[in-house]
C-alpha cells in the first residue's frame, strides 16, 4: 500500500531496517556502557560526589536556585523587551514608506550578522565607560543587551516571513471592506500569523534561555553555569555531578517552555476553528424568507 508521501516498504526493506534498528540499539548500548564504566573507574560515580544533591539543600540554596534566577532574570527580561521590538521590526520592513522599512532592514541585518557574545562584550563596555551602572549589575545589563539587540532582529525576520507566508487576499479582502493598513495588519495579519510563526518564536526563545550562559562564562555573570562551576570546586572537584544537575534543569525548563507552546498553538488553532457563529434552525428560516422575499 502506497501513500502520497512514500511506497510501502517490502520484505526487504522491512528487514533492513529492523536491522539497522538492531544494530543502532547494539551501538548506543555499547556507548552507554563505554560511558558508565568509564565514569566508574574514573571515581565519578561515587557516592560522595553526588550526595550534596540528594541528602541536603545546602548546594541548591546556596549555588543552584541563585544561579537560576539570574538566568531566568535575564531571559525574562531579555525576552520581555526582544519580542515587541522585534515584532516592530518586522512590521517595519514591511512598510511601503522606504525612510521607515530601509533602517529597520539595516538595524536587522547589523544585529544579526554580528555573534551575541561580541554584542555582551560591547555592551559591558559600554556601560563601563559611559553609565553609572554599578559594576555588580554590569553583567547582567550586558547579557540582556546582547540578547535583546541579536534576538530582537532573528525574530524580525521570523514576523517579516509569518506576514508574508499568509495569502494575499487577507490584505486585499480587508482593504476592500474599507480597513486601514495599521487595523489591516493588527485585526487581520498578525492574528493568522502568529500561529505560525510560534514553533519559530519559541526556539528563539529557548536559545535566549540557554545564551545566558555566555555572560557566566565570559562576563562573570552569576547565572546557573557560572553556578556549576563555583559549585564543583567546593564539593571536591565533582565536575559530572554538578554539570549533569544543571543540565538537567536546563532540559526541564526548555522542555516546559516547549510543552506550552505547543499547548497554546493547539488551543489557538482550536480558536479559530470555533469562532464562526453557529444559527439555530428560526435564524436559518428567517434568512431564507428574507432572502425569496428579496426576489
Amino acid at each position: 500500500m502506497s501513500s502520497v508521501l512514500y511506497d510501502a516498504q517490502g520484505p526487504r526493506a522491512k528487514r533492513r531496517n529492523v536491522l539497522f534498528t538492531v544494530v543502532f540499539l547494539v551501538a548506543l548500548a555499547a556507548l552507554l556502557w563505554w560511558v558508565i564504566s568509564t565514569l566508574n573507574d574514573k571515581g565519578q560515580l561515587e557516592w560522595a560526589l553526588w550526595k550534596p544533591f540528594f541528602t541536603g539543600t545546602e548546594a541548591w540554596s546556596t549555588y543552584i536556585w541563585p544561579g537560576l534566577q539570574n538566568t531566568l532574570k535575564a531571559a525574562v527580561l531579555a525576552v520581555v523587551i526582544a519580542l515587541p521590538l522585534g515584532a516592530a521590526l518586522g512590521i517595519a520592513r514591511l512598510s511601503d514608506h522606504q525612510w521607515v522599512r530601509v533602517p529597520a532592514a539595516i538595524v536587522v541585518e547589523f544585529f544579526r550578522s554580528i555573534p551575541v557574545l561580541v554584542l555582551m562584550i560591547f555592551g559591558l563596555a559600554l556601560f563601563a565607560e559611559y553609565t553609572d551602572v554599578s559594576s555588580d549589575d554590569r553583567p547582567l545589563y550586558a547579557v540582556v543587551t546582547g540578547l535583546v539587540l541579536y534576538n530582537a532582529s532573528v525574530l524580525a525576520e521570523i514576523v517579516r516571513s509569518g506576514i508574508l507566508s499568509l495569502p494575499k487576499g487577507q490584505a486585499e479582502g480587508a482593504m476592500a471592506i474599507g480597513l486601514r493598513k495599521g487595523q489591516v495588519m493588527r485585526l487581520i495579519l498578525l492574528p493568522q500569523a502568529v500561529t505560525a510563526m510560534l514553533p519559530a518564536i519559541v526556539s528563539q526563545l529557548v536559545v535566549i534561555l540557554k545564551d545566558t550562559a555566555l555572560g557566566g562564562a565570559i562576563l562573570t555573570f552569576p547565572e546557573l553555569l557560572a553556578s556549576a562551576n563555583t559549585m564543583s570546586g567546593y564539593y571536591g572537584a565533582n565536575v559530572i555531578a554538578s554539570y549533569t544537575v544543571v543540565a538537567v534543569i536546563y532540559i526541564a525548563l526548555n522542555f516546559a517552555l516547549t510543552s506550552f507552546a505547543s499547548w497554546l498553538e493547539r488551543r489557538l488553532r482550536r480558536a479559530k476553528k470555533s469562532t464562526g457563529a453557529v444559527l439555530s434552525a428560526d435564524d436559518v428560516e428567517t434568512a431564507d424568507a428574507g432572502t425569496v422575499g428579496k426576489i
